[in-house]
């Protein structure tokens, strides 16, 4: 191995690392997935790969039948299996991620780990998985150790495993402590992991991901569903494995890369994150108003359904005939029986016309709010309306509540502005969860669904909805970003978009799905969504049961919000210089 070209302080052509991610099934035999594994080493030490990722539990299948069996039949740090992968590493001269469900200091504890083995054979870092997926609660004993980020001869690296990156904490820590590379093994059956979950914190947290998978199974069982792949801090899959077949993937890629953070169409993540108005992700689970809807919904429970309409619109023609539009949107959604209806993000303003005249920007902004107040209370409809507002001098791009009667029941001004905004915006200090006869209605406007803390905070507050006024700056902004934001809250998102945004794709509402047994697994991780079609008016009409968001389960077992872990997320909430930090 050419371990010399991966010298952190050398060019970035010197800078580029090989990253291979193996998939495979492991059966009952611990000798003979050992075997595979090394045969995947030499496999990837012959194509010239530097770092080597395999699944979660490598050491062996989990067909445990209660958790002393798991501890009996599970690996140690010291045992046979990890033993035989460093003496591997070190006649290869190979790094390797693997996966190893490891015994606890007493039984019957046991940690779904990831172990890193550096080219000579030492183990570098060992994580212990702190999100579960539901039966794993059963079987094992989550990590509460602090997350670390590890320097190595191929940059700064960061292990999780599978669930670890279905929640958005636990990637996010690793990349503000300044992971370069996320390594994850994972054991999922669930086609999110690889369309959702790993593209998604790649793009989010501006990091190259590598991800392996367990492949196939047995014939009549469930099948894992691979999808091996190396995704780069753009989102981009530069290798994939495929769905059905055990085998290897690699991809040669720059981790100096992921810095600075530059994310699409928002500019510098650290300029754009609020970690000053994070400071309720440190409070203890209990304390939130969102616990009182931790856990399934009790059977029995009665619907509280409201229907929801997406006005979608957005500036064309003029001004006066926009309004005009958004008006009879109102009287439209009314006849539809709709009770809460969410326009676009600033969608009586024209491209560009903000930037170059504030003033009157917030002069059509007040004119319009007050033609749909008149237009809420004539109909009896709630309306969310996001417009430029001016105070003192300043100006903000408010979101504003409007109920039935067409009197302002919350606003909310945007608290993250990114690079454009910052050109003429000021930025909001509150986020606004409004307690309303139409429900816990959360506020959240545009690129906004980029920041997994948002819909979180909204979530821990109690919220059943979030109206997310938007103007989509990328597809993967709806179909990964707003999927994830529901999936990892379990909290309805009605994200309604300007028919002019950059993405061309249309309004969208991802429905809070109840967990139900027998419920398929990708509805479980990757809720119903509804969408509309772009570049003219067509209105969604959906009726939400506000009960479903207070089924806070994606199983029987995982609840996203009750089981995270505040005491492990101090670096959320701390103001960091761009960079790797000290």
């Amino acid at each position: 191995m050419k371990m010399e070209r991966m010298n952190p302080n050398s060019s970035t052509e010197a800078g580029v690392v090989r990253a291979a991610a193996a998939q495979f099934f492991s059966g009952s035999d611990v000798e003979a997935n050992l075997a595979r594994v090394v045969g995947f080493m030499r496999e990837a030490a012959d194509a010239g790969v530097d770092v080597l990722v395999t699944p979660e539990n490598s050491n062996r299948v989990r067909d445990y039948a209660d958790r002393a069996e798991c501890f009996d039949k599970s690996e140690s740090i010291d045992g046979a299996f990890v033993t035989g992968i460093r003496q591997a590493a070190r006649d290869l001269g190979i790094m390797i991620a693997v996966g190893v469900d490891l015994r606890g200091e007493t039984a019957p504890d046991v940690h779904i780990a990831s172990v890193l083995i550096d080219a000579d054979g030492e183990i570098v870092h060992v994580h212990h998985k702190t999100v579960f997926w539901d039966y794993e609660y059963t079987l094992f004993t989550p990590g509460t150790k602090e997350l670390e980020v590890v320097d190595t001869a191929i940059g700064r690296v960061g292990l999780l495993l599978c669930a670890d990156g279905i929640v958005p904490e636990v990637p996010r820590i690793l990349a503000l402590k300044g992971a370069q590379v996320l390594l994850n093994s994972l054991n999922s059956r669930g086609p999110d992991e690889m369309r959702v979950h790993e593209p998604l914190r790649a793009i989010e947290n501006h990091v190259w991901h590598v991800a392996a998978n367990t492949v196939g199974g047995p014939a009549d069982g469930h099948p894992w569903t691979g999808g091996s792949q190396v995704i780069s801090p753009l989102g981009d899959i530069v290798a994939n494995a495929g769905e059905t077949e055990e085998g290897m993937v690699w991809a040669d890629i720059t981790p100096a890369t992921s810095h600075p953070k530059q994310l699409h169409d928002i500019g510098d993540l650290t300029a754009f994150r609020r970690p000053d108005l994070y400071a309720e992700l440190r409070r203890d689970i209990a304390d939130h108003a969102g616990a009182a809807m931790y856990g399934p919904v009790p059977d029995g429970v009665a619907e509280r359904l409201v229907r929801v309409a997406t006005l979608q619109t957005s500036w064309y023609h003029a001004t006066s005939w926009t309004l005009t539009r958004a008006v009879a949107q109102v009287s439209y959604a009314a006849r539809r029986g709709a009770q809460l209806g969410v326009f676009p993000e600033l969608f009586i303003h024209a491209p560009g016309s903000i930037a170059a005249d504030p003033p009157a920007a917030a002069a059509l902004g007040s004119q319009a709010l007050d033609a749909l107040r008149a237009a809420a209370g004539e109909h009896g409809v709630w309306v969310v309306v996001n417009v430029v507002e001016e105070e003192a001098g300043r100006f903000y791009s408010t979101a504003y509540l409007i109920d039935g009667s067409g009197g302002i029941a919350a606003s909310y001004r945007k608290a993250h502005l990114s690079r454009d905004e910052r050109s003429w915006a000021t930025a909001g200090d509150e986020f606004v969860v409004a307690q309303t006869p139409v429900g816990r209605i959360g506020l959240m406007i545009g690129n906004e669904v980029w920041l997994p803390e948002v819909a979180r905070i909204l979530a821990l507050r109690g919220a059943e909805i979030i109206a997310h006024p938007v103007s989509w700056d990328r597809l993967e902004a709806a179909t990964q970003a707003a999927t994830e934001r529901t999936e990892e809250n379990r909290v309805h998102l009605v994200s309604v978009a300007r028919t002019d945004n950059p993405a061309g794709y249309g309004s969208q509402v991802v429905v809070a799905d109840r967990f139900i047994p027998g419920q398929p697994v990708a509805v479980m991780r990757y809720p119903t969504a509804f969408a509309s079609r772009t570049g003219f008016e067509e209105d969604l009409f959906l009726d939400l049961d506000l009960m479903d968001s207070h089924s806070k389960v994606q199983g029987y077992h995982l609840d996203p919000l009750a089981t995270r872990q505040p005491h492990l997320y101090d670096v959320l909430v701390e103001t960091l210089e761009e960079g790797i930090p000290a």
